[in-house]
């Protein structure tokens, strides 16, 4: 073999030697990555404490500085709500209203039990989330960021945030009716009226 070509094959070499060293530095760089996405991508979300369904929040007239909250709960083990927070300044409680004679009175309540696999109606009329002391109306359209505060059975404080929108009404199941009975909360039902006064 020439001087020559001995010359021309250690240089040839040399260059697969140095393309293989730079292969395998990338493919060892890019290894942690590639695990990093892998875990990433397998970690499964928690479910939700409760579902949540039917959520809506009855929109404001012009000087109202109080409305209502509603929706079905069902919580997927035995829970309490304890009360909820909201995005908007005012003051949350949990209400209800009762028949007293042939009058409706309301009032708050310190907290809702929630029975696992049991939906729990939030409605004009009954149970239902209070917002007061709002210091901006709620227009149709807009979405409202509520955190409801839940303990489970065996005292432990969890919250679960959910957005509901700001709308007239909503479909939800009919008090005390069947599965799949439903009726439409229009504005006025339920004694709407009340959640524009003090009390």
């Amino acid at each position: 073999m020439s001087r020559s070509t001995r010359l021309l094959s250690r240089a040839a070499l040399t260059t697969l030697a140095l393309s293989l060293s730079i292969a395998g530095g990338v493919a060892r760089a890019a290894g942690p990555s590639e695990a990093m996405g892998k875990s990433a991508t397998s970690a499964p979300a928690a479910a939700p404490w409760v579902q949540v369904d039917s959520a809506w929040v009855r929109p404001m007239v012009p000087g109202q500085t109080a409305t209502g909250g509603f929706m079905v709960l069902t919580a997927r083990q035995a829970l309490t709500l304890e009360g909820f927070s909201m995005s908007r300044a005012g003051v949350p409680e949990l209400h209800e209203m009762t028949m007293d004679g042939h009058v409706m009175r309301m009032r708050a309540i310190p907290s809702l039990a929630l029975p696992a696999g049991q939906a729990v109606l939030l409605r004009p009329g009954g149970h239902h989330l209070m917002l007061t002391q709002l210091q901006d109306t709620l227009k149709a359209g807009e979405a409202l960021s509520l955190t409801l505060k839940l303990r489970t059975a065996d005292g432990k404080a969890v919250t679960q945030t959910v957005s509901v929108p700001v709308q007239a009404h909503m479909m939800m199941p009919a008090a005390g009716g069947g599965a799949g009975a439903s009726a439409p909360m229009m504005p006025g039902a339920g004694g709407h009226h009340h959640h524009g006064m003090a009390h």
